[in-house]
């Protein structure tokens, strides 16, 4: 996934800047974080490996070195105490993180602690763990591709469910500085099925693209399909649809998918989702430039969404003309057509897709 990488570029850094930082891999052997260094180029004097799993031991290093950082990969290999259970176990992880805890206090020092991550996607191990940290961070991917999201998901020092966005390189993770360009396709030419929305990432606004494929069902019951999004959301939206525009997708297959492989759970995402089925059961493209943004309600109104001037200014960095949105205020003047709507039904003809 390239936790271990990212870390390794964030001790660099941060040795570089702030003194000696100390990095302990449970995990992995001297030799292959050494090779993973080399590879990655980093040679800097400050950071210090230390290969160990013995709580003590580390206390030990810290106190000898005394880092301004230490990083711990990964807590579910750290040993607490020789009698407190198998290693991994709900008591070695709980007291691991506990001592940690208390000598990052006691030291000013900051700490980096890797945990892995269950099947449901929640941190493995007790949840008093996420209680000890002031943040949590999430390492997001899908192993086929090289991007990589890191979402906080808990800042005590700020606002949460901000991401990052990077690529996986041959020099290790590369940051992906506007990932609207990233997340869109390069030829923005017209086709079916195909939306565009700006949504936020917590105070981040990224445009995605929503694509839709409508196909009459030929074997067995109509299939529902979705990557990147909130599958009953889904579901909500296609009855919304029928219902209230008058098409029949009750027997065909709906595929839909967020392109570059990132998952989106944002209100202001359902108008693209149904101008993207909707482009698709008619065969008709958006029209060129065209952004739309919106929640659907359940009577099929659209509702305002938040910090719709900020979604719209960076819509407008990115050479788009026209936005269908909610009838909601905006702060002040853009350079961008704004089609106001009230329901899906006028959206549909904003879009030219009625009928």
């Amino acid at each position: 996934m390239g936790k271990s990488t990212l870390l390794l570029q964030i001790a660099a850094s941060l040795a570089r800047a702030h003194g000696p930082v100390l990095y302990v891999s449970g995990e992995e052997s001297a030799p292959q974080v050494k090779l993973r260094a080399e590879r990655l180029g980093i040679a800097e004097g400050g950071l210090y490996l230390f290969a160990e799993q013995s709580l003590p031991r580390i206390a030990a290093a810290v106190a000898e070195l005394s880092p301004t950082v230490l990083v711990v990969d990964s807590l579910q290999t750290v040993l607490a105490r020789a009698d407190g259970g198998e290693v991994g176990g709900v008591q070695q992880v709980r007291e691991a993180a506990a001592e940690i805890a208390r000598l990052a206090k006691l030291r000013g020092m900051a700490s980096f602690l890797v945990s892995h991550i269950t099947k449901g996607g929640g941190f493995a191990g007790p949840k008093t763990v996420e209680h000890i940290v002031d943040v949590a961070i999430y390492l997001e991917g899908v192993r086929e591709t090289d991007l990589r999201i890191l979402r906080s998901v808990k800042n005590r020092f700020g606002s949460t469910h901000e991401v990052a966005v990077f690529k996986m390189g041959e020099r290790g993770m590369e940051e992906v500085v506007n990932p609207s360009v990233f997340f869109l396709s390069r030829d923005r030419g017209p086709k079916p099925g195909a939306a565009i929305v700006p949504v936020l990432e917590g105070t981040r606004t990224m445009l995605v693209e929503v694509q839709a494929l409508v196909s009459p069902t030929k074997y067995g019951p109509p299939q529902r399909r979705c990557a990147g999004l909130d599958y009953n959301r889904v579901l909500v939206l296609l009855a919304v649809i029928e219902k209230y525009l008058g098409v029949h997708i009750g027997m065909s297959d709906v595929y839909l998918a967020v392109a570059g492989g990132v998952e989106v759970r944002e209100p202001a995402l359902d108008l693209g989702i149904a101008a993207a089925v909707l482009s698709s059961l008619r065969n008709r493209p958006l029209p060129p430039h065209t952004v739309v943004l919106g929640e659907i309600g359940l009577s099929g109104e659209i509702r305002p969404v938040r910090k719709a001037q900020e979604r719209l200014r960076e819509v407008e960095k990115l050479g788009f003309k026209r936005a269908i949105l909610p009838h909601q205020e905006i702060g002040s003047e853009l350079g961008l057509e704004l089609v106001r709507v009230k329901s899906v039904a006028e959206a549909g003809e904003a879009l030219g897709l009625s009928g």
